[in-house]
């Protein structure tokens, strides 16, 4: 690889040590829905030898085999089911409603309750080689850990978490069963371990503050609260915390990006490099909102993305030319990393504007404008991810619109161009909620829940709670008392579990 090569397809030459930094979006974001988001994650844990590009195809033929007498006949069934009632459970109790645009498009699309059925469902996409949904998951868990070790006791346990064992209840266990007996090829579901990844050093994450690391707190609370729920419930809960934590992790790399690309033009301009402390501090931490309850978010995620695409080439493109003038930058994988490639830069400034860097730079921005604006490539995928995981799922029968309630944008206005507000659902209430206050013995303020969404990149008030959708949800949750001692005259309540009994606490 090269400069030339580079400049002529920079979308597909990054450079080594860009492409295995935690800078560096892996895998790719395309279109998912929280669904594929959830059966994903299911192949990438428990089957991962199975690729992305068979599930489409496998459905199909699992979904003709049921529409033949003999493939759901009493001998594949303990308790002797027929055809028509598991073709009934298939396409009625398990069916995840088509979206508008899939309205005329025949394919199983079902909800991802089991582990068996992400074998037949929840692809990306119906054709090609689609994206895998999970190892971003996967990458999120591996970044917001304190330690490798730490990462794979978290994966290990959303295994047998998301395993269908004993203390499920019993719809899930003869679900999984009936999947099983019915499976006339395919893996069998195991455990597989953790791919090796780029990670940020374990002594500078405890520092910073960024999406995954709120993420893995949140997913461990998730998995404690298993026993709380019905299986399907619980599913819903985890889904609801893996959508917002996908998009955030993604928002999260698209402004650092942006951040360190200016701080890298300031140095090349003339400025003084910032210090590691300023590196850690403001370029690698969540240090700004990326949307505000309430607003419109689709066009802030545009922007963001747009400005993710600028830094990516700016970003490739020095390190591009650090290594023609013989003086390569190995790695940037930490706060010292990046620290050093400043001053590597400013100690290189001469020779670097020498090279006429910017107005190169400026050159293949020009060229790269559609996909910069993010109408075409990579930035479009990138904002179609965040609008389909993020949003509420919009049904092609209207009686099903509720079918959704884990959503954190929903549509403000029925007519198609309404914008797509920040508003949490129900089900991503109850989850955050249980989460917040996971540590707390009893009930606390709403700015508990306020600073908790802050790490995920979402800025909402705690007086405008009490006002606004956000506290309508509390309330009809029953997830929040009203107390005049307490800021905004509120106190959310623990969902699932008790606080203890003591002087001064109330216990819900």
């Amino acid at each position: 690889m090269s400069l030339e090569r580079f400049t002529n397809e920079p979308w597909k030459t990054s450079h080594r040590a860009y492409d295995e930094s935690p800078l560096n979006i892996k895998p790719a974001p395309e279109f998912a829905t929280a669904e594929v988001l959830m059966a994903s994650l299911y192949r990438t844990l428990g089957f991962a030898d199975y690729s992305e590009a068979q599930v489409s195809q496998a459905g199909k033929k699992f979904d003709q085999l049921s529409r033949q007498p003999e493939s759901s006949s009493k001998k594949h069934s303990r308790i002797g089911i027929g055809g028509d009632t598991w073709r009934t459970i298939l396409h009625g109790v398990l069916e995840s409603p088509k979206q508008p645009n899939q309205s005329s498009k025949r394919f199983l699309q079902l909800t991802p309750i089991v582990p068996d059925v992400a074998l037949y469902s929840g692809s990306a996409r119906l054709t090609g080689n689609p994206w895998r949904p999970g190892s971003l998951v996967q990458r999120m868990v591996q970044l917001g850990s304190d330690s490798s070790d730490k990462a794979q006791d978290l994966w290990v346990r959303m295994f047998k978490s998301l395993s269908i064992g004993d203390e499920d209840d019993i719809w899930a266990r003869w679900l999984q069963e009936e999947f099983e007996r019915r499976k006339r090829s395919g893996p069998s579901w195991h455990m597989h371990a953790m791919e090796e990844g780029t990670n940020i050093p374990d002594d500078e994450k405890i520092e910073l503050f960024f999406p995954a690391r709120q993420f893995v707190r949140d997913i461990d609370a998730i998995l404690e609260a298993k026993s709380s729920m019905t299986r399907r419930q619980w599913i819903s809960l985890f889904e609801a915390i893996v959508r917002l934590g996908a998009v955030s992790h993604v928002l999260w790399l698209c402004d650092f990006s942006d951040k360190l690309w200016r701080q890298v033009r300031e140095v090349l301009q003339g400025g003084d490099p910032i210090t590691e402390e300023q590196v850690r501090d403001e370029v690698v931490s969540c240090a700004r909102p990326y949307v505000a309850y309430g607003n419109p978010a689709v066009p802030i995620i545009k922007d963001y993305v747009s400005r993710y695409l600028v830094a990516r080439l700016g970003l490739n493109l020095v390190l591009w030319k650090l290594e023609e003038i013989g003086r390569p930058v190995r790695a940037i994988a930490s706060c010292r990393d990046l620290h050093g490639l400043l001053i590597e830069i400013g100690n290189r400034r001469t020779d670097l504007q020498a090279g006429n860097l910017l107005q190169q730079f400026d050159s293949i921005q020009d060229t790269q404008a559609r996909t910069v604006a993010c109408k075409k490539g990579i930035g479009s995928n990138l904002v179609e991810f965040g609008r389909h995981a993020l949003g509420q799922r919009q049904t092609t029968n209207e009686s099903l619109r509720g079918y959704d309630q884990g959503y954190i944008l929903r549509k403000r206005g029925e007519h198609a161009s309404a914008p797509w507000v920040v508003s949490i659902g129900p089900v991503a209430v109850l989850a955050l909620v249980h989460c917040c206050l996971r540590e707390a013995a009893g009930p606390r303020s709403v700015q508990r829940l306020s600073k908790h969404l802050s790490w995920y990149g979402i800025d909402v008030d705690r007086d405008d709670i009490a006002k606004g959708d956000l506290g309508r949800k509390l309330r009809m949750l029953g997830l929040v008392l009203d107390s005049p001692d307490a800021e905004s005259g509120m106190l959310l309540v623990p969902p699932f579990t008790a606080a203890p009994v003591s002087s001064g606490r109330v216990n819900r």
